[in-house]
């Protein structure tokens, strides 16, 4: 049987209390072509100019088609990948070029859950040593020791402590991203970045690992930014909600907002697409109605060579010759709700 999902409480509007901050963040990937002399003959434009703020205490998470941007941002934040341009500033400090030897203490804080958890794991460590790493690479000293604090993890995210000499291809794998989080929580990090953690995961696995994750942020206070593309389950686990297109951020919303009042055409279309558990709904008046299923004409643009100005304009049933010429910016068109269209969906025709 299926866990039921917890529902995060509704978060309050962006405000001054940002844990990071990312502003214009940019990746391009170059394309080189020659064995000897290799010169650059493209770029892919991975992510173009995405500003968003991770609120302290909330989950945000980024959702969008496959090829979006959504792992490159993911490692950016962690600075597994360097920026190309753009700004991270995390509790007031710009980590945006800080060098491996500047940015190691601040691996206490900044951790990620990775989203295979059969490749994560090194198959030739047991499990005490895969979850002791950190206290090893980082040089902690704890009073009760590290086989001791490693079965205090592997106990507070559901496991047997008894496991401790274990090896990985003897779990599930639920059981192997159990043991990935407990890695992550080791130094009891400010900021989780999880990169689609559920994913690879079976079904009926997946609101067990969910379920975990809200309670070690309830218990340990964490802040998460979750990178998904199951809109369903970003709808239990985020206070917030990203969209991005393309490399482009295109709506910013809290939950509520976004899933029951979406602007942005593309997030129409995403959210028409969600399986319903019945394929007509019933209204307060015990009606059946159906939902309209948008169908997004023509396939996702290459990233070598984007569409100019609006780039969802080649696949959208609005645009007209401004989404060609004209970029839109990404504003607030209501207060924590930001769109970057030139004509947003539900919106009142005075606006």
């Amino acid at each position: 049987m299926t866990t039921p999902l917890s529902t995060p409480a509704e978060a309050p509007a962006p405000s001054a209390d940002a844990l990071m901050t990312v502003t214009g963040l940019t990746k391009h990937f170059p394309v080189t072509r020659g064995i000897i002399f290799r010169r650059r003959v493209g770029l892919v434009r991975s992510v173009d100019d995405v500003s968003f703020d991770v609120i302290r205490g909330e989950t945000l998470g980024i959702v969008g088609e496959s090829g979006c941007g959504k792992t490159t941002t993911a490692r950016m934040l962690t600075r597994l990948i360097e920026p190309t341009d753009g700004q991270i500033v995390f509790e007031g400090r710009d980590i945006t070029h800080l060098r491996p030897g500047a940015m190691r203490p601040l691996r206490r804080e900044i951790q990620m859950i990775f989203q295979d958890p059969y490749s994560s794991l090194n198959p030739r460590h047991t499990v005490g040593a895969i979850i002791g790493a950190p206290f090893r690479l980082q040089r902690v000293k704890t009073d009760k020791g590290i086989r001791r604090n490693v079965q205090e993890l592997l106990e507070l995210v559901g496991l047997n402590p008894e496991h401790y000499n274990r090896y990985p291809h003897e779990f599930s794998g639920g059981q192997r991203q159990r043991i990935g989080i407990a890695r992550t929580l080791a130094l009891r990090p400010k900021l989780i970045v999880a990169d689609e953690p559920v994913s690879a995961l079976d079904v009926s696995i997946q609101a067990q690992v969910i379920n975990l994750l809200a309670d070690l942020q309830a218990e340990l206070g964490l802040t998460y930014a979750i990178i998904a593309h199951d809109l369903s389950v970003i709808r239990h686990v985020a206070n917030r909600v990203a969209v991005m297109y393309l490399g482009n951020l295109v709506e910013l919303a809290s939950r509520n907002d976004l899933y029951e009042r979406p602007r942005h055409p593309y997030t129409v279309a995403l959210l028409s697409a969600v399986p319903l558990p019945e394929p007509a709904s019933r209204t307060s008046e015990g009606q059946r109605q159906r939902r309209e299923r948008v169908r997004l004409t023509g396939d996702v643009p290459s990233p070598l060579n984007p569409p100019p100005a609006c780039r969802f304009h080649t696949r959208c049933w609005k645009a007209q010759e401004v989404c060609r010429t004209v970029p839109p910016p990404l504003e607030e068109q209501v207060p924590g709700h930001f769109v970057a269209c030139h004509f947003p969906e539900n919106t009142p025709p005075a606006a």
